[in-house]
């Protein structure tokens, strides 16, 4: 069995390698066409997106479906800062996640012991109340005129301004979130998330404090949220509520269960496939929420478990041996 596991790493290893090959080498092929460059640019930023919805839903078993309201919370706290307060996009980045995830901590404080529909309903309305928050605080947010003239971001004195350098720069994000997600889901934290998720009764009783990491899960997954949504307010320069509806959360959701929930694959390949299928088919753009729920059931009924769930990309393995309630009880 061990020797099993190490060459799943090793392919593993290999396929990371050549993953991160053709994506360094995308925007070299397609520098002369800004198009597929935005697009590539959307696909790792729902990439992120969607990995901060799986961390929570996919790896605690917590069921949000208002991730869009902490994107929002992300996009408006880097907006603000930006445009008020004269502050840089690589301060504004963790500032906007820190935001989003204390937002989060208030949302999970009292719902913590919500599951299922509840819950879901709860992060729903929260999403909803943050948007119309927004529209209507005109002396703070300037409703729905928006916020513009947010200012392109620097590096070490080069302004990013184009797609080429914006899709360095989110292909950074994404790589961090990926690698502080593997080595979080690898910690005594994420083993214990993994043993809520499995049976929230069997981990309280190996003594984890369920609801206090609960609320740990929410904060974390939040805060990759609310940084998507500070890069999403530098690139577009400018950021309204519009942008925040109902329907994007929703999208996310789709990626996620698309690509396969509690796998760290799966939201990538889900927002490749329903990122790339809108603009396959531009003239059914009106319809773009009826191609993601076709998109569902097909994936539901083929392979429920997502493109990308099960198999060797379902679980991380732990470093060590190590039950999940000890580490987490200390």
């Amino acid at each position: 069995m061990k020797a099993l596991v190490r060459m799943v790493q090793r392919h593993g290893t290999l396929s990371m390698l050549c993953a991160a090959g053709v994506l360094l080498a995308v925007p070299f092929l397609i520098r002369g066409n800004d198009y597929l460059l935005r697009i590539a640019i959307n696909i790792l930023l729902y990439s992120v997106l969607a990995t901060s919805l799986n961390m929570i839903n996919g790896y605690s078993g917590q069921f949000n479906i208002g991730q869009a309201g902490f994107y929002c919370i992300g996009a408006y706290t880097a907006a603000i800062l930006a445009t008020r307060y004269g502050v840089g996009f690589w301060l504004a980045l963790p500032a906007s996640g820190l935001i989003a995830a204390l937002s989060s901590v208030l949302l999970g404080i009292p719902t913590a012991r919500l599951r299922g529909i509840f819950l879901a309903i709860c992060t729903l309305g929260f999403s909803e109340i943050v948007r119309l928050t927004i529209l209507n605080w005109i002396e703070f947010t300037r409703g729905p005129m928006g916020i513009p003239g947010i200012p392109f971001p620097t590096f070490f004195g080069y302004e990013i301004s184009s797609n080429f350098g914006f899709y360095f720069l989110i292909l950074t994000i994404a790589a961090v979130t990926l690698f502080v997600c593997h080595r979080v889901l690898n910690s005594r934290i994420g083993r214990a998330w993994i043993a809520i998720r499995e049976d929230e009764l069997a981990a309280k009783s190996m003594g984890i404090p369920t609801t206090r990491y609960k609320i740990y899960n929410l904060a974390f997954g939040t805060f990759w949220a609310g940084a998507a949504g500070c890069f999403y307010a530098y690139l577009s320069s400018y950021v309204s509520a519009d942008s925040f509806t109902l329907d994007e959360g929703f999208a996310i959701l789709c990626m996620v269960l698309v690509g396969g929930p509690g796998s760290l694959i799966g939201p990538l390949v889900g927002a490749f496939f329903l990122v790339v299928l809108p603009e396959m088919f531009r003239f059914l753009a009106e319809y773009r929420l009826v191609i993601f729920g076709l998109a569902i059931l097909v994936t539901m009924h083929v392979r429920p478990q997502g493109i990308a769930g099960g198999g060797v990309f379902a679980a991380i393995a732990p470093d060590s041996e190590e039950p999940a309630g000890k580490g987490a009880a200390s």
